[in-house]
């Protein structure tokens, strides 16, 4: 038992009260930050609209968030294993909320970006301790059913959260989409609080690694801003942060091999599962990232869609992934993850091809719906074998760091694609309202994204055991 009367790490079963509150608490905080990102998506026209925003503010909008939080995580797992799992955990969760109430409350673009920043130092605090929890708390052979369980109810978030966010963005107004994180944090402290055990890293700890931290997020932060940059100002003014980008990167990854406690411990690396699966990570959420983003853009500037009908013409997509997300875990336990990972970004990738002829030229069933089902369909095989490999190729005392390390290789792939897509295809200023531009735009970003998706299966291919995953 630990000191507070709770189970020890690595007792707790799945089908326990005990069980049931971990998964709650952990679905719940992971769902906050899933609802605010569908739904903020959403929400994209909407602020511009009304804040006066050009393309590269909404692009800010999106990757004020995903830059700390890209380049933070693995801050936040290495403090949750140095110092205590759940601790930092609900930490995340309060701060969280708060920079939600003041995106809430924004006034300007600039407002709002820098709010979503904080938002973003919160997430990175929040996100690993959901999964390390899980990975720390459950039995070894209750890990693989239990994030299983957590990517399906996860999932219901990302599922309300397109139609929920745009029925409020219609009918009241989009600051409801952040202000909605509030009670839903106070339900996460409560039970957290009561009923999940804390966990930590038992082993010896170093010096924390600030410069590695440091010259990670500087890295993140500089090649982000050139290729926003690039597309509103051109190629002068992205030769300075491209080389800091670049300098500072190569400084990382001497940082992180040099020192005895880094931030990003090498040794994970040596493993060919957990390098493959963050492979695959890369590609598939980096397309994913730029497909979602056009989708919605797409739907509501050229096909008129609302916000509420926006959000409910990817339902398809989140329903099956919530429902499949369990039998493909189990799947992958019996057959091992290789199959199912390979196939899944194969089958995203043929959904993202139907995608690209969306041009309202034949009704939502036959020009959305069918390309929908197919990423449903392909996600839904992908994410908890993919998971469960990044978890199951680690040890259990850095469970934190390895989740951490693939929400930040998950975050960083989609901060990029949104920076660079718009860029690559030829989008800037106002092109967002031009129907002609965009509907060009949105074809050339949707190709490359399936290319994305397929190359995502062609490495789980060549990269991923097909053992068992661990028990």
């Amino acid at each position: 038992m630990a000191g507070d009367g709770s189970p020890a790490p690595s007792t707790v079963a799945l089908g326990t009260a005990r069980g049931r509150w971990l998964l709650t608490a952990t679905v719940l905080a992971s769902g906050m930050a899933f609802l605010d990102a569908s739904a903020v998506q959403v929400a994209l026209p909407t602020l511009g609209g009304e804040l006066g925003a050009s393309l590269s503010d909404l692009q800010w909008i999106i990757n004020g968030y995903t830059l700390p939080l890209a380049a933070l995580i693995l801050i936040g797992g290495s403090l949750g294993d140095r110092y205590g799992r759940r601790r930092v955990f609900l930490i995340g969760v309060t701060w969280f909320a708060v920079a939600s109430l003041l995106c809430g409350v924004a006034q300007t673009p600039g407002q709002l970006v820098a709010a979503r920043a904080l938002q973003g130092v919160g997430g990175a605090l929040l996100t690993p301790g959901s999964l390390a929890l899980i990975q720390a708390s459950f039995r070894p052979t209750d890990r693989a059913p239990a994030i299983g369980v957590w990517s399906s109810l996860s999932g219901v978030a990302g599922l309300v959260g397109p139609f929920l966010g745009g029925a409020l963005i219609d009918l009241v107004s989009w600051r409801l989409v952040f202000l909605l994180n509030v009670p839903l944090a106070v339900l996460v402290v409560a039970v957290a609080g009561r009923h999940v055990p804390e966990s930590r890293d038992p082993g010896p700890h170093g010096r924390f690694d600030v410069p590695g931290a440091v010259l990670g997020a500087v890295a993140l932060g500089a090649l982000t801003y050139a290729l926003i940059t690039a597309g509103e100002r051109g190629g002068a003014a992205v030769v300075v942060p491209v080389v800091v980008a670049a300098g500072t990167g190569a400084l990382f990854v001497v940082r992180e091999r040099a020192t005895r406690a880094p931030m990003l411990p090498p040794r994970l690396f040596a493993d060919r599962q957990f390098t493959g699966a963050n492979l695959v990570t890369l590609a598939v959420y980096g397309a994913l990232g730029g497909s979602s983003l056009f989708l919605v853009l797409q739907l509501q500037g050229v096909l008129g869609y609302g916000a509420t009908a926006a959000g409910a013409a990817t339902l398809p997509t989140i329903l099956l992934i919530t429902l499949l997300s369990p039998r493909a875990g189990a799947l992958a336990q019996r057959i091992g993850p290789r199959l199912p990972m390979s196939a899944g970004p194969l089958t995203v990738a043929a959904g993202t091809l139907l995608l690209i002829g969306v041009d309202g030229g034949a009704p939502y069933w036959v020009e959305v719906l069918p390309g929908t089902v197919l990423q449903g369909l392909g996600m839904a095989l992908t994410v908890a074998p993919l998971t469960a490999s990044v978890l199951g190729a680690a040890p259990d005392t850095l469970a934190g760091v390895a989740s951490g390390v693939n929400n930040a290789v998950a975050r960083a792939a989609q901060l990029l694609t949104v920076a660079a897509l718009p860029v690559l295809v030829g989008l800037s200023g106002a092109d967002y309202v031009d129907p002609d531009a965009l509907t060009s735009g949105y074809r050339a970003a949707m190709a490359a994204c399936a290319a994305l998706f397929a190359v995502g299966g062609a490495l789980a291919w060549a990269t991923i055991r097909n053992d068992l995953l661990r028990t």
